[in-house]
């Protein structure tokens, strides 16, 4: 096995592809509930972005206490934090790189496990994984960190418009589970998070699922420095508020070092990873995956 091909390994183990539950190069020409074309297929398809805008995603939406509440009640990610990113990463590349019929399928499942998911958060609101407006928080938290991602460690000169198509695009998927008044350009998104920070709160549960995440094992002795680098990296994309709330804002100097880190670190994922979502997504259209 190669070099590259370790690599690959390694990646694949901390992503939904390791499940090996959907074939995204099958069936040939099935464009799913987008296709190559569509701004999120570029977004979406650069693996060391999503990752760590996927780690500071996780982040910003723990400071919900009802989103919060709602892993904390009903999952066990206390006992495996690796296993919720696979399964979160899975939904993220079969909605979006996927085929038509397993992007739906996806997406029912998914509404089937929210209507089992409700309780009370330690603030003492009912909470449901299936409300519309907490479908939204989930939403944005998410879309917004991997926008942020993009912009500052894959193409910095991304337009706004091509932003704004990113996030009308992104929208479908949460309005298919069952978001109502998704925010859908960059001025929009921004506004929905200021409105909601009277509404976040950095507690002893967020403090300690933080810790869960920070010392989530790394699937092998060689992925640990990359995932100090990618939990530092989603950190750094949080907004300067929300590292205010958690106490941990990122100076310049750390910032800086994550930068150069991330430099390095994505040019040789980028290098390695040959066969990942959007390339068996491509594969399947019929188009060339060497350039994006």
């Amino acid at each position: 096995m190669t070099i590259r091909q370790r690599i690959e390994q390694q990646v694949f183990r901390l992503n939904g592809l390791s499940l090996n539950e959907f074939d995204l190069s099958q069936p040939p020409g099935d464009p799913g509930l987008f296709g190559p074309d569509h701004i999120i297929w570029r977004i979406h398809g650069d693996f060391p972005a999503m990752l760590c805008g996927g780690i500071s995603a996780l982040m910003l939406q723990m400071l919900h206490p009802a989103a919060l509440a709602g892993v904390w009640d009903h999952s066990n990610f206390r006992e495996d934090m690796l296993g919720r990113l696979r399964r979160t990463s899975q939904f993220i590349a079969v909605t979006t790189f996927g085929n038509t019929h397993d992007a739906h399928l996806l997406l029912d499942r998914v509404k089937r496990i929210h209507l089992r998911v409700s309780g009370v958060d330690n603030t003492g609101k009912a909470y449901a994984a299936s409300d519309p407006h907490l479908l939204t928080w989930v939403h944005v938290a998410e879309t917004s960190r991997f926008l942020a991602a993009h912009l500052r460690y894959k193409n910095p000169q991304l337009s706004v418009a091509d932003q704004n198509r990113y996030y009308a695009e992104a929208a479908l998927i949460a309005e298919a589970l069952g978001a109502q008044q998704v925010p859908k350009s960059v001025p929009a998104v921004e506004a929905y998070l200021q409105a909601m920070r009277p509404a976040l709160v950095f507690d002893d549960r967020t403090r300690e699922v933080l810790q869960l995440l920070v010392n989530a094992p790394a699937p092998s002795r060689l992925a640990k420095p990359g995932m100090r680098v990618m939990l530092t990296a989603g950190r750094a994309l949080l907004p300067d508020w929300a590292q205010q709330l958690m106490g941990q804002p990122v100076g310049p100097l750390t910032q800086w070092r994550v930068d150069k880190e991330m430099a390095v670190m994505a040019a040789l994922l980028r290098w390695s990873i040959q066969r990942g979502a959007w390339a068996r997504a491509m594969q399947r259209m019929g188009r060339d995956a060497r350039y994006r």
